[in-house]
């Protein structure tokens, strides 16, 4: 376990950790590798059961390089210099060869980040044909074939370090502008990228996209580039800025979540470049509280190492490219301590977060998100009506996650099944504003469901129009799956009865309305008193009255506003 120093509650009254929690954290997940290096320090080998499909070796490797780039983060030069004693026999040696789409290409990204930013206590000081074997080994890197996604920034990582050491200078930049240029295609404004073609909008945002441009931008003094990157940087932030629950949890959606408390890059990535709508004290607060959230929850196990999962082992978060070291991304995490003791961002009172604030209901546009958090609980949940990655379900495909459930693989939570099928493919955003979004999407062919939610506090009205199935077949609506205190509520309104399933009429399609409710209140009100739901069926109307004395009315129409035949969609009247 990692031995923290006590709380100070005067400096962080949210979370109680200072810079000093950071270093401490970081020292204790260092130490905690150190035993499992090969004896020449080249490969790190972490316990585990799990392979990935790289194979042991590129595993090895994974270990090495990113705890490496934690220790860069740290700027400690003994763990540093152990990392010296790898790069002496792994380059040219052990290591496995950088080729198109292969894992160590990711590694290779952090390894060349690391060395750029510790350059003067470590490359430095190599012997000339270490340095030398390294940026042969890393030079492969700029003509492999990545992945189209994120995985096009790591040639560009790769590059800027070359082309400041002057290895293979031209070949360096055009591996960064083209890696630059191919991911332009996937900004799609206001902050936000989806990762590679589609629309996969995760936490990628923040600790890939942004976090390998904008530090390229800052490293190569680029002051243009930086300003661009910057200003989209910052517009992410403010609604990244709302995806952490009270308790500091991330929201839990997307892939890749056994990284953790890398969550926490972007929030300082920000502090860094001076490019943030983030006080010092609202960054500082949003960043611990992840950190504290994992490490409080067991994220890290009793031999101070972090195995695969989310507070604690998880074989349900492994994917096929996760090894025993992938975990350590999390490192990623730790970028605030290249901010100086004297930093503002460390040196600031905490301030309270979003959550912590007030409840609100935040519409996301760039990718068709509704964010709903409470002030009284801590939750805040989202209404993802515009992301998809049909490889990772269920993990992109439900309707709503949260910062404290995880998607259920069993019961289908968040879910609409038609005829038995839970499927969501295809996912269409139809429009989002204030306190609502709609998407539609499929089902299986010719079987579609057009989505409305509206929120207000921690209530929800979920109203579902099903369209192409045969009439009489079943339909079931799902909600929340909710973990020991808390509480989910699902009541039917229309076409439902009180086990939320119906069937399909034998017109050209049904309606389905439900209330829901997730919440950590321990005696909430009634949801019936809550809010108003009248439904005019053959209009396909839902107008919401809620407590408040706000109204919205909402219609189902055809999509290209003639006929059914094109897809249904929402309109607000």
């Amino acid at each position: 376990m990692i031995e923290l120093p006590a709380d100070d509650r005067e400096s962080s009254p949210y979370t109680g950790y200072t810079r000093a929690h950071w270093e401490a954290a970081a020292d204790g997940l260092l130490a905690a590798v150190e035993p499992y290096a090969t004896p020449d320090r080249a490969l790190y080998h972490l316990p585990g059961d799990h392979v990935s499909h790289s194979g042991h070796l590129s595993d090895g490797l994974e270990g090495y390089a990113r705890t490496l780039l934690l220790a860069a983060f740290r700027r400690d030069e003994t763990a540093l210099g152990r990392y010296a004693d790898g790069l002496a026999a792994g380059p040219g040696g052990v290591w496995p060869r950088i080729e198109d789409r292969s894992q160590p290409l990711v590694e290779a990204a952090s390894v060349a980040l690391a060395l750029r930013l510790t350059r003067p206590l470590l490359w430095d000081r190599l012997d000339d044909c270490v340095r030398q074997r390294t940026a042969d080994w890393l030079a492969d890197a700029l003509t492999a074939e990545p992945w189209p996604c994120n995985w096009e920034l790591f040639p560009v990582t790769v590059g800027g370090f070359l082309a400041e050491i002057g290895h293979r200078p031209e070949a360096a930049r055009k591996a960064m502008d083209r890696g630059l240029e191919r991911i332009e295609g996937w900004y799609l404004g206001d902050g936000w990228y989806t990762d590679g073609d589609g629309r996969k909008f995760d936490y990628y945002n923040g600790w890939a996209m942004h976090l390998y441009t904008v530090v390229h931008a800052w490293l190569a003094d680029d002051r243009e580039l930086l300003s661009a990157y910057g200003r989209r940087l910052s517009r992410h932030l403010a609604d990244y800025a709302r995806l952490f629950g009270g308790d500091g949890a991330p929201l839990h959606q997307g892939r890749s979540l056994t990284y953790r408390f890398a969550t926490a890059a972007p929030l300082w990535l920000g502090a860094l470049i001076g490019q943030t709508p983030l006080t010092p004290g609202e960054t500082r607060r949003l960043a611990s509280g992840a950190l504290r959230y994992f490490l409080d929850g067991g994220a890290v196990d009793e031999r101070g190492l972090l195995p695969l999962g989310w507070l604690g082992s998880d074989e349900s978060l492994v994917q096929n490219y996760s090894g025993p070291a992938s975990p350590y991304w999390a490192g990623k995490g730790f970028l605030g301590l290249l901010l100086p003791p004297e930093h503002e961002v460390w040196t600031a009172t905490e301030e309270p977060g979003p959550v912590d604030r007030a409840d609100e209901v935040r519409s996301v546009p760039a990718p068709n998100w509704l964010i709903q958090s409470t002030r009284s609980d801590g939750l805040v949940r989202l209404h993802n009506h515009g992301s998809e990655d049909v490889r990772y379900d269920p993990y992109y495909t439900r309707l709503a996650y949260s910062t404290a459930t995880t998607p259920d693989q069993v019961s289908y939570d968040n879910s609409v099944i038609v005829g038995g099928d839970a499927s969501r493919t295809k996912i269409e955003p139809i429009d989002t504003g204030a306190g609502w979004i709609a998407s539609r999407h499929t089902v299986r062919d010719g079987v579609t469901v057009t989505s409305l939610v509206l929120a207000d506090g921690a209530v929800e009205v979920r109203a579902h129009l099903v369209a192409g199935a045969e009439p009489g077949t079943p339909v079931r609506i799902t909600g929340w799956s909710a973990p020991d205190g808390l509480r989910a509520e699902l009541l039917p309104v229309r076409g439902l009865s009180e086990d939320l399933t119906g069937e399909t009429g034998a017109g050209e399609a049904t309606l389905f309305v439900a209330l829901a409710r997730l919440t950590g209140e321990p005696d909430p009100w009634p949801l019936a008193d809550l809010v108003s739901v009248r439904v005019r069926e053959e209009e396909r109307e839902v107008r919401v009255r809620w407590a408040s004395g706000a109204e919205g009315v909402f219609a189902f129409t055809p999509a290209d506003g003639r006929s059914a035949g094109s897809g249904w969609s929402v309109t607000r009247l």
